[in-house]
């Protein structure tokens, strides 16, 4: 249940507080840390930023939303689908990993808490009902496909040099002879060891096990010199704060990725914090979370990291663990804390071949099957336009694929409006009626027709209306005498239709 107030109190996300609540939500926080940790490692591999970025969306967004926003259950770090759209943003704008594209993403994260503060100050937390779930399931599976074409190469040890998913696919198969078999075996095990958990022990961190077995091999036998290629030095201790050192020229152009940013982080989280609101019977105040979404991507622009939102599969992880409150979303930045601090000079010996596998795992999971079969079941015509939503993202670009999901959302809305249900009411039996189609004959007794017209009237329907109520009266001579009109769908009238 939705509630919408003035500017809410602080923490409410967490209040009220007891012991024991505290307890269990602080176990389910290092659980989260655990199976976040290695996927946070595998986002920057997305966003195109360097490995350490990865803690800092698990750090200061996760303690800034607890303090601003309302729902218990949401967990606010780094995403797949974010991480694509910033890194198909700035693709050519600056070398990935190097400090130019840290501070343009910084930028782009400030840019994004910017429009989601303008959206609460103007109460546009409903845009999140203009983005249907159709869309939205057939978006993530491209950005899957995306995602996961783009980790191959990495995955089989050969460069891939375009940005371009289709040509990066066809790069990985011409250099299929100089694949590194070494790779393509740790690669392998990596992706069959988390899928086998995640199907038969989900509690099981499988992420953090492939990070960890695969740092300790990397040391113990020298994976360097073997032809794999780690990540290599970290650099440890807690962000600095900032802001991020772009010139103003370079401003304009970040603005669009922004906005896709804020299109996707508003759709996404407010559908998944109404989720578990629901689901747990508890109040949600999705303007109260526009402002937590709006602090959490300020202080990642601040602690040099990228744009975060609202994770589906990271608030299922907490569920799953049994948190009930923002106090696991503490505990979770408390142990990142304490990693960064003590515990990154080990990251240097993970093989990147690991990453890319852990985050192959985690886009094959963005294509949501039983969904999409769910869909063409339910509504061949919508399954279309998921499709279609999911081949944009891949031959043309992440950006381009949200928008696409806005405008086909809206059409799909007026479309409906525009050619609604109709029909003329015939009774069966003595008490049961059902519709038949408008077609000129129809009557529901003789010289009686009550006409159905399921939408409001407005312009661009008008003229179905009146096409339809001429052909079912006919000519002066028709023996229909009484026409009802069944109005009760039509809520509104503008003065074309009138």
């Amino acid at each position: 249940m939705a509630t919408h107030s003035s500017w809410p109190p602080l923490f409410s996300g967490i209040r009220p507080l007891n012991r024991a609540g505290a307890a269990r939500d602080a176990m389910a926080g290092f659980q989260l840390a655990a199976m976040n940790i290695p996927q946070a490692l595998g986002y920057t591999k997305i966003a195109g930023t360097p490995v350490v970025t990865g803690f800092y969306t698990l750090l200061l967004p996760l303690l800034a939303f607890a303090v601003f926003g309302s729902s218990r259950y949401l967990v606010v770090a780094a995403d797949s689908a974010t991480a694509a759209i910033l890194a198909g943003g700035l693709a050519g704008m600056a070398p990935l990993a190097s400090a130019r594209y840290v501070a343009l993403a910084g930028m782009v994260a400030l840019l994004t808490a910017g429009f989601l503060l303008l959206a609460r100050i103007l109460k546009l937390g409903f845009l999140a009902d203009f983005l249907s779930q159709t869309v939205l399931v057939g978006f993530l599976a491209g950005v899957g496909l995306q995602v996961g074409i783009a980790v191959l190469g990495e995955m089989v040890g050969v460069e891939v040099h375009s940005r371009k998913t289709v040509v990066q696919l066809l790069e990985v198969f011409r250099s299929l002879p100089q694949i590194h078999l070494p790779t393509v075996v740790i690669s392998a095990l990596v992706v069959a060891g988390v899928f086998a958990l995640s199907r038969f022990a989900p509690k099981v961190p499988g992420p953090l096990i492939a990070v960890a077995g695969a740092i300790a091999a990397s040391a113990a036998w020298d994976f360097a010199g073997h032809g794999i290629t780690i990540v290599g030095p970290v650099v440890g201790g807690l962000p600095h704060l900032g802001l991020p050192d772009v010139r103003w020229k370079e401003v304009m152009p970040l603005v669009g990725v922004a906005g896709s940013c804020f299109v996707m982080i508003v759709a996404q989280s407010a559908a998944t914090a109404r989720f578990y609101a629901v689901r747990h019977h508890q109040q949600l105040d999705e303007d109260a979370d526009l402002v937590g979404l709006s602090a959490a991507n300020t202080v990642a622009a601040l602690s040099g990291t990228f744009v975060v939102d609202g994770s589906p599969t990271q608030t299922a992880m907490v569920e799953s663990s049994g948190g009930q409150s923002q106090i696991a979303q503490v505990a979770t930045a408390t142990i990142v804390a304490l990693v960064l601090l003590f515990l990154t000079k080990p990251l240097q010996y993970l093989p990147r071949c690991v990453l890319g596998a852990i985050v192959f795992f985690i886009a094959i999971r963005l294509i949501d099957v039983r969904a999409l079969r769910d869909i063409q079941r339910e509504s061949p015509g919508e399954y279309g336009l998921a499709l279609l939503t999911a081949v944009i993202v891949v031959l043309v670009g992440v950006e381009q694929g949200i928008l696409l999901a806005m405008a086909l959302s809206l059409l799909r809305v007026v479309r409906h409006s525009y050619r609604p249900h109709t029909g003329v009411f015939v009774g069966v039996e003595e008490k049961a009626w059902h519709l038949v189609p408008a077609l000129p004959g129809a009557v529901t007794q003789p010289g009686l027709v009550i006409y159905r017209f399921g939408a409001a009237l407005f312009y661009a329907n008008a003229s179905l209306f009146a096409e339809e109520v001429r052909g079912l009266v006919g000519p002066l001579s028709s023996p229909v005498r009484w026409l009802v009109v069944d109005a009760e769908a039509i809520t509104n009238l503008d003065y074309t239709a009138a």
